[in-house]
C-alpha cells in the first residue's frame, strides 16, 4: 500500500512539474528545390496566441534575436543570409527600445547551393520569446532537413 502511495505522489509531481514548463513555439522544416544546383529551406515557427519572438535584426542591449547557426558541409553552400518577412515594429517598455519580432506564425528562408543530387542541411535556431507579462530564457533547437 506504501509502495502505490509513493508511485502515485512520484507520478503527480512529475505530470504538475511538466504541465508548467512553457513551450509557446514549435519549430518545423521543409525544404525545395528550385534548379538542378539550388534549393531553399524552410524554417517555420509557430508562436501561441499572446507570444512573440523577435528578429534576426534586434540592435545590441535588446532581446535575444533569432540567430540561425549552419555549420560548414560539404554538400551545400550558403547562398546569402537567412531571409524574413517584414516584422511587426513596436516600443517595448521592458528593453526601452523599438523592436521588430513576429506573432503567430512566421517562415524564414535560406538558399542553398547544392554541390551534389541531394544535400542534408543541419543547424540551429536560438530564439527568445516574450508575452506581455514575461519573457522566458533564450533557447536553442537543432534541425536537419533533406534537400533532394
Amino acid at each position: 500500500m506504501r509502495k502505490l502511495i509513493l508511485l502515485t505522489t512520484v507520478i503527480l509531481f512529475t505530470l504538475a512539474a511538466k504541465s508548467q514548463i512553457l513551450k509557446p513555439v514549435t519549430w518545423s522544416y521543409a525544404a525545395k528545390r528550385t534548379s538542378k544546383t539550388e534549393g531553399v529551406i524552410f524554417i517555420k515557427a509557430t508562436i501561441e496566441s499572446g507570444w512573440h519572438i523577435y528578429s534576426q535584426n534586434i540592435k545590441e542591449g535588446g532581446p535575444v534575436k533569432t540567430t540561425f547557426i549552419f555549420p560548414a558541409a560539404k554538400d551545400y553552400t550558403l547562398n546569402g543570409k537567412t531571409i524574413e518577412p517584414k516584422a511587426v515594429h513596436r516600443f517595448e517598455d521592458t528593453f526601452k527600445m523599438d523592436v521588430s519580432f513576429f506573432e503567430g506564425s512566421v517562415i524564414f528562408q535560406q538558399k542553398i547551393t547544392l554541390k551534389g543530387s541531394k544535400a542534408l542541411v543541419k543547424g540551429t535556431v536560438e530564439f527568445m520569446t516574450c508575452n506581455d507579462r514575461q519573457c522566458l530564457p533564450p533557447e536553442q533547437v537543432e534541425f536537419s532537413v533533406l534537400v533532394k
